[in-house]
Formats: structure tokens, C-alpha cells, sequence
């Protein structure tokens, strides 16, 4: 791991948009072995918050980087909602749902500005830097030369000047209108939506419940309204029909809606208020896509540079946050590793690109319901009205509402056909298949009761040895010889048995085997570039 290379500046990686995604990427990165730099082209840290939701996938993936609590702190994760079906307001609780296999079984309300701020100053404590107004322009001279080693990249700062950065690795997380996705060649695969979202801070007048979502049911589509406005009260997101310009910057913030069209979407809701003020606006170009390659060693894609959603679900950042926890642990193992790890580095683009191509089909899906100006889905919306008297009974099954939430936090992502999914011999059946997630649930080493994600809540790969696993073979200490100090070894004496998994940096099981064979366990790790 490099850190000075003459006057040129020098990282493991260099990390192109200070979003979620990017953020979350360094971070990642960092904590697993690699020298980190990023840079945004935004001139100011803050902007406006685009996404207001985080799911327990992400959560978990974030927690062992120690950000979880104060996410937590920020958050509202105990929400209450008021659905506004014409005359009628139903109620819905999204706090506790029965998911005992996580530790964040609630929807969690947070803006997208808190979720930068908490990764950014996590970056600021360990020193990585981030540096605003420093634009990412192309490749320096010369490009990518096969067998090079390095990404030579052309950048400018605000004020004109322009500097030379070389890195082993470029992850791209620069939104949807990327520049380093130009690098790459991958083709923008998808279009525009015919409708557009209006989001607004607002001061309302009228009779809605203080502290709370609301929902507005109408046959134009759904209007939501959070009680998480950044300069004012409310905040506002709204959908209307737009007509797409070829030149129009999805995914970004563009300009203001007048004051009048605000009143009128929020009047035409039927949310019942009225529009006092409005402190901020904008209107958001929206589209599905999703670009035909996440990338290669040593240019990657990720978050918005790689995928687009609609606001559907609360994907997008979510979204984006997992690709920068699958391809962060792989690029810092990767800078550290005494060779090369094309199967590792290649499993990012394999893993990342099926599970957004199933996320992109779900937002899709949603947003079809929720605001296409499409006849069936404008009937459909209009008879929900109808079904008012029964929608309480519904909501009060817990099952059900549970059933939302686990659905919005990705269960169906899975990576079993991955290259670093590795079943040893024998086989155990005891655990997940390689490349599912690693659930929550009781545990405990030696004698001391927790949980399997309070074990894994640390950076690096975690070896998790059941009960009657041969000391002998790995050590009084329970280690492996010559492993690197990112990897944990632990004894679950809760769980009988004599086999041994893996658990990926991201939650996933790598590797798993009904025998604890510390030579099968060691070829896993080699292969990930953990010794």
C-alpha cells in the first residue's frame, strides 16, 4: 500500500462522488486495508436530501464500520403513518415488525444529508480525506495500459488549477449522469420516465398529525409527506407528468417549481392541507437504468453511476450503500494482497449487477402502482378509496406489515453463484448456502451469550467454528497461522457440531464445510485475499 509517489498524489483508491454510495465505498475501503481519496465536484458538503429512507440490509452492512448508532441517533425508527384514502385516514405502525433475524427490524426514517454527514465525519476521524470542488475529468495520459497497475486521472479544482492523481483502483460513484461511466464503455441501458417528482419543504396549514408520514391516495398517483423537512417542517414528495428532454439531468436536482404548482399538488392530494409557505423546491428528472457493465479491475461502477431508480421503496441510496459494501472490503484486500485477485475483483460486477436488475424490477413495479399516468394503474389507484372500511384490519396483522419490510430490505439478493461462494467437503447443512446472508441470531462464545451479528459487528472476514471443531487443528488460540489481523476466529459453543462458515466483510456467508479443515478454510481465504 502506496502513499507518496513523488509530487503526484497517490491512494489504493480514489473514490469519484461524495454521495451515500461513494462515501460509504471509502469508508469500506479504508477499514479494510486500503489508502483512500475522495473527490466531488459539488463546491459545498450539504445539499438537499433526495432519499429519506434507510432498510435493515443496509444498516447491517454499515454497522460493523461503527455508524450505526448515530445514523440511529438521527433517525426516526419507531414511524407512524396516516394513509389518506379520500374522507377516510387510516393508521399504520412501521416501528417494531417480527424479523428476529435482524437487528433493525423497523422501517428507519433518516435524510440522506444526515447519512453523508455521519459517513463523512467517520471519514474525517480516520483521516481519509474528502475534497470538494475537485471534479474528475478522464484519464491522464496514457489511459488504462494493460498491466500497469495504476489509473492515472485527470482532475480539476474549482479555482482552474489541475492535478494528476494515480491510484491502484477508480470506483466510480459520480450519479447518474457519471463521467468515469464514459471510462468504462458501458452502454446506459433503460429510459426516462413520463412523470417526474416534485420534492418541497413546507409550511402546511390544516389538521395533519405533527411527527408523522402521511400518505395521499389519488388516482394522479401518491403524494408523501414527512415530517423531516430541512427548511421547514414538511417535507414533499410528489409525482406529475413530465415530458423528458433529451438533455435533461436525471437523478439531479433541478430547478424550482413555483410556489402555485406546489399548492396545487398538495390541494389535488387530498391530504386535506394548504400550502403557507414554501421554502424550497425542485423538481427531479426520473428514469430506470441500469449500465450494461458494473466495470473491471481497475475501473469500477457504483450506486447511481451504476444503476437509476425511481423514488419507489426507498431503494435507491440503500441500493447504493450495499454496492459500496461489496466492492469496498474487495478493493481494500485487493491493495493489500502480495499478487493479483482477478476472481475477487471480478465477483463485484457478477454480484451487484443481478441483485440492482431485481431491485430495478421491484422499484418498477412500485412505481407503475404508485404514479403512472397509465389507465389501470390511475383505476386502480381510484378504487383504494373503496377499500378504506378493510384496510385497518389488514394493517393490524403484524405479518403483513412485516412482510413489507423484510421485502424492502432485499432478502431476494443472493450471490450463490458467485466465484468466492465455495461450499468445502463435507458439506454442512447447518448454515446458509454460500453467498446468502449471514442471518441474526442467538449465540454463544464460550459461555458468553449475544448474537451471530454482535460477533461479526467489526471490520473483516469472520470465521465462526462450531462447538466441537478440532482445537488441535486450529491453535489454543483459535487461529489461523499467518492470517491477517482482518480475520476473526470464533467458537460458538451454542452451536454443536465440527463443521466451520465464513462470513464476507458484507454479511454474506463465503464459505462453509461440515469439518473445520483449516487447509479448505485457507484456500477460501486466499482466494479473497484475506492471507
Amino acid at each position: 500500500m502506496a502513499h507518496g509517489q513523488g509530487p503526484t498524489p497517490y491512494t489504493d483508491v480514489l473514490v469519484v462522488g461524495a454521495g451515500p454510495a461513494g462515501l460509504a465505498t471509502a469508508l469500506q475501503a479504508h477499514a479494510h486495508g486500503a489508502s483512500v481519496r475522495v473527490v466531488d465536484r459539488r463546491p459545498l458538503r450539504v445539499r438537499p436530501s433526495r432519499a429519506m429512507m434507510l432498510h435493515a440490509r443496509a444498516l447491517e452492512g454499515l454497522r460493523p464500520l461503527g455508524v450505526t448508532g448515530e445514523l440511529l441517533r438521527r433517525a426516526d425508527t419507531a414511524p407512524a403513518a396516516r394513509i389518506h384514502l379520500g374522507r377516510r385516514v387510516v393508521e399504520a405502525r412501521l416501528g417494531h415488525a417480527d424479523l428476529p433475524d435482524t437487528a433493525f427490524p423497523h422501517l428507519t426514517l433518516v435524510r440522506q444529508a444526515d447519512v453523508e454527514d455521519v459517513l463523512w465525519q467517520a471519514l474525517q476521524a480516520r483521516g481519509v480525506p474528502v475534497d470538494w470542488g475537485v471534479e474528475f475529468r478522464g484519464l491522464g495520459r496514457g489511459g488504462l495500459q494493460p498491466g500497469d497497475g495504476v489509473v492515472r486521472a485527470e482532475l480539476c479544482r474549482a479555482g482552474g488549477g489541475q492535478e494528476e492523481h494515480v491510484s491502484r483502483f477508480l470506483a466510480g460513484c459520480d450519479g447518474q449522469s457519471s463521467t468515469v461511466r464514459g471510462v468504462t464503455g458501458a452502454r446506459w441501458e433503460g429510459g426516462p420516465y413520463r412523470v417526474e417528482a416534485v420534492l418541497a419543504d413546507l409550511e402546511l396549514d390544516g389538521t395533519l398529525d405533527p411527527g408523522m408520514l402521511h400518505v395521499a391516495v389519488g388516482g394522479a398517483g401518491l403524494a408523501f409527506v414527512f415530517a423531516l423537512g430541512e427548511g421547514a417542517t414538511w417535507r414533499l414528495l410528489a409525482t406529475r407528468p413530465a415530458n423528458p428532454q433529451p438533455d435533461a439531468l436525471f437523478g439531479q436536482l433541478g430547478p424550482a417549481v413555483p410556489p402555485e404548482e406546489v399548492a396545487r399538488l398538495v390541494r389535488e392530494s387530498g391530504l386535506g392541507a394548504a400550502v403557507r409557505d414554501v421554502r424550497w423546491s425542485a423538481q427531479v428528472p426520473l428514469q430506470h437504468r441500469i449500465a450494461s457493465t458494473f466495470g473491471g479491475d481497475p475501473v469500477f461502477l457504483a450506486g447511481d453511476a451504476a444503476h437509476a431508480h425511481s423514488p419507489a421503496g426507498g431503494q435507491g441510496m440503500n441500493n447504493g450503500i450495499l454496492d459500496a459494501l461489496n466492492l469496498g472490503w474487495k478493493l481494500g484486500f485487493a491493495s493489500t494482497a502480495s499478487g493479483a485477485l482477478p476472481d475477487l475483483l471480478s465477483t463485484y460486477g457478477q454480484e451487484r449487477r443481478l441483485a440492482a436488475r431485481r431491485v430495478l424490477a421491484l422499484t418498477h413495479i412500485i412505481f407503475f402502482g404508485e404514479a403512472s399516468p397509465h389507465p389501470a394503474a390511475r383505476l386502480a389507484r381510484s378504487l383504494l378509496p373503496a377499500v378504506a372500511p378493510v384496510l385497518p384490519l389488514l394493517l393490524r396483522r403484524q405479518w403483513l406489515t412485516s412482510k413489507g419490510i423484510r421485502l424492502l430490505a432485499q432478502p431476494f439478493v443472493r450471490y450463490r453463484s458467485s466465484a468466492i461462494s465455495r461450499d468445502g467437503t463435507p458439506r454442512s447443512g447447518r448454515w446458509p448456502r454460500p453467498g446468502e446472508r449471514l442471518p441474526d441470531a442467538p449465540a454463544s462464545v464460550e459461555g458468553c451469550v449475544g448474537r451471530l451479528h454482535d460477533l461479526t459487528a467489526v471490520p473483516g472476514v469472520h470465521i465462526l467454528l462450531e462447538r466441537d471443531a478440532d482445537r488441535d487443528a486450529f491453535g489454543a488460540g483459535l487461529a489461523l497461522p499467518g492470517h491477517s489481523p482482518l480475520i476473526h476466529v470464533h467458537r460458538l459453543t451454542s452451536h454443536p457440531g465440527r463443521g466451520v462458515v465464513a462470513v464476507r466483510p458484507d454479511g454474506y456467508v463465503g464459505f462453509r464445510c461440515g469439518e473445520a479443515d483449516p487447509g479448505q478454510v485457507g484456500d477460501w481465504l486466499r482466494l479473497v485475499g484475506g492471507c
